[in-house]
């Protein structure tokens, strides 16, 4: 896949259910069902990506694994925007232990369960976290701003901190993980 710019906002959701019946109430279809994802975020040991505002992860899902490189943060206002580029990854384990021997090892890891709808020209998810339930739309900045007021929220309850962010603004330490 070419590079493209992704622009997104979260916005907090009381719940799972709240979540989903706010999707409901707008009349976003479901185009990809609840699934278990786990994340991890790679970099070398002097943190140079993430110094540089660029951030290298690894997505496994029971669908498959996906290789992201999102950029450093353009700056467009009330939404984040960062250029990104995804590849499928057949062989995660393996791609891991490439860029381990090229020097990019794991920083941070995280987990969510997802689902996926689309409205309009949105795609919106519910992402239940350890930290809580969000709302994810992404989009078109003018197509956001429409499916967030749909959905009942307003610029001030737009969140454009990363999920790590939001895990250690709340206190989190080590990895934000699901406890077994």
């Amino acid at each position: 896949m070419a590079e493209h710019v992704e622009s997104e906002i979260k916005l907090r959701a009381p719940g799972p259910e709240a979540a989903r019946a706010a999707v409901a109430r707008v009349g976003a279809r479901l185009v990809g069902a609840r699934h278990f994802e786990d994340n991890v975020l790679l970099d070398d040991e002097g943190g140079r990506l993430r110094a540089a505002g660029k951030l290298l992860r690894l997505r496994r899902t029971p669908d498959g694994a996906r290789l992201t490189y999102k950029g450093p943060r353009i700056d467009s206002g009330e939404v984040k925007a960062r250029p990104e580029i995804e590849v499928a990854v057949a062989e995660p384990d393996a791609l891991q232990s490439l860029l381990a021997a090229l020097g990019l090892g794991p920083v941070f890891r995280y987990q969510k369960y997802r689902e996926t709808y689309a409205w309009e020209d949105v795609e919106i998810v519910v992402d239940e976290t350890p930290v809580g339930t969000f709302l994810e739309i992404e989009g078109g900045v003018e197509s956001i701003r429409s499916a967030a007021a749909a959905l009942g929220y307003g610029p001030a309850d737009y969140i454009t901190d990363s999920y790590t962010a939001l895990f250690f603004a709340a206190g989190g330490s080590g990895d934000m993980v699901f406890s077994q």
